[in-house]
């Protein structure tokens, strides 16, 4: 009986030790077991604030990087300066269109012209002056255009262009007097840059801001979106008051479809 009264004490003074390295109340815990625990509160953080970002305003409603919103390939790398000797080609190469038709008063039939005239000069010449100096003729090589890459950027064209129709549809149709503003809006700032712009060089300015705005859209996104966040809020109440002192006593049309 006295032995089995031992066994006892000696079983719950075992379980005691046991408890108290768990809890971490007399005991040490072990190294590895404040690695683990160290471990697995890192990653319950670093869950929580992936989520937390996750869940943050992003600009336009992004919801992937910006590397793989321009497609996540050589353009992308072109646009985000990741190849950074592409991306001032390219920006260089269109400076100087811009410096030719622009500044140097050139126009684009007389510079096409210009280029065949030159081009096709020392072909002839040289075509010709080969028989007299030894030398063999200039090989040409034969172009064509595929006509599989042709009919593919057709068929996207003529879908976003069906797509446009839609859109302008539904426009028409005074269903969304927000989109009909919008859009109104649009077209107003289009046309006072038209106004004081000419065709090129607005190309070249959107050019321009796609080199420079990507990029620092994406080292500093956070403070942007943040931004963003704030501006967006305040047009939402703005928007809210001129909804219910205007837009609310507008009567909507209703568009009835035609049946064939």
């Amino acid at each position: 009986m006295a032995e089995h009264k031992e066994e006892v004490k000696a079983a719950e003074s075992m379980m005691g030790k046991i408890a108290d390295k768990i809890h971490g109340h007399d005991s040490p815990v072990s190294p590895a077991l404040e690695s683990l625990h160290g471990k697995a509160e890192k990653a319950v953080s670093s869950d929580h604030a992936a989520s937390l970002k996750a869940k943050a305003y992003k600009l336009f409603g992004r919801e992937k990087p910006v590397h793989n919103v321009f497609g996540g390939g050589r353009a992308a790398d072109v646009f985000l300066w990741r190849d950074k000797k592409g991306s001032a080609g390219v920006l260089i190469a269109i400076t100087i269109i811009w410096v030719f038709f622009e500044l140097l008063g050139y126009h684009l039939l007389t510079l096409l012209a210009h280029c065949l005239i030159l081009g096709l000069a020392m072909l002839f010449l040289w075509s010709n002056a080969s028989t007299f100096i030894n030398k063999s003729p200039p090989r040409f090589p034969k172009v064509q255009i595929p006509e599989k890459p042709v009919l593919q950027i057709a068929s996207a064209i003529t879908i976003e262009i069906n797509r446009a129709f839609v859109i302008l549809r539904e426009i028409a149709s005074g269903k969304d007097l927000k989109q009909f503003l919008s859009v109104i809006a649009g077209l107003w700032v289009l046309s006072i840059l038209g106004k004081r712009y000419n065709f090129l060089t607005l190309v070249y300015i959107v050019v321009v801001l796609l080199f420079t705005l990507p990029v620092f859209y994406e080292k500093y996104d956070d403070q942007v979106d943040a931004l963003a966040e704030k501006a967006m809020i305040e047009i939402k109440k703005q928007y809210a008051v001129f909804d219910a002192k205007v837009l609310s006593k507008v009567p909507k049309g209703q568009m009835k479809d035609k049946k064939t």
